[in-house]
């Protein structure tokens, strides 16, 4: 498959795996997984004829590592992301003391007032590394910013985070007090 195949194939699958499993036809189980037998059969419903070796070439390749693969390499599921209810499995983790979180400048005023909320998502979605937030943050229109939140003192405060298989860190909210914006913004 070329590049813009496999980006195509991609967004299908965070579709099917993350948002709208019934849009591949798909019923995930509760910790997100699904067979790649039934996530092929879905893709090519919607007009993706791929391989098992063309899923796992999408997986391994995926810059956002997005997906992750059963140790037999049978099923599948998103990492991290979802706006469906399942239950990814992972254990309370102390975070690093700064997270950062990319967003536009054209919410700041939201944010300054309500913090960052994981609007139809099951986390609110935070990175341990300016390049990695950028990223995020330019897929946003308009300028962008980081933010930067105070984990270490989230965590002292109770809150509780995650870390995904990718290296993503979750948390269900992050409070305004928490979050400290670039300068003149």
């Amino acid at each position: 498959m070329d590049h813009k195949s496999n980006v195509r194939v991609s967004k299908l699958m965070s579709l099917g795996l993350r948002h709208e499993p019934s849009a591949l036809g798909l019923k995930l189980d509760d910790a997100g997984w699904v067979t790649l037998d039934a996530l092929r059969a879905g893709l090519r419903a919607r007009g993706e004829d791929v391989s098992h070796e063309d899923v796992l070439e999408i997986v391994r390749t995926s810059d956002k590592q997005r997906f992750a693969l059963s140790p037999d390499t049978l099923r599948i599921r998103a990492n991290q992301g979802h706006s469906v209810d399942v239950e990814l499995g992972l254990e309370p983790k102390e975070p690093p003391a700064e997270l950062l979180h990319g967003t536009s400048e054209a919410v700041l005023p939201a944010i300054r007032r309500d913090g960052l909320s994981r609007m139809a998502r099951t986390h609110v979605h935070l990175s341990a590394d300016e390049k990695t937030a950028n990223i995020v943050a330019k897929r946003r229109a308009g300028p962008t910013v980081l933010l930067r939140v105070d984990a270490a003192a989230m965590h002292r405060d109770g809150h509780a985070f995650f870390c995904s298989e990718n290296g993503v860190w979750l948390t269900l909210a992050v409070p305004p007090r928490y979050l400290r914006f670039p300068d003149g913004q």
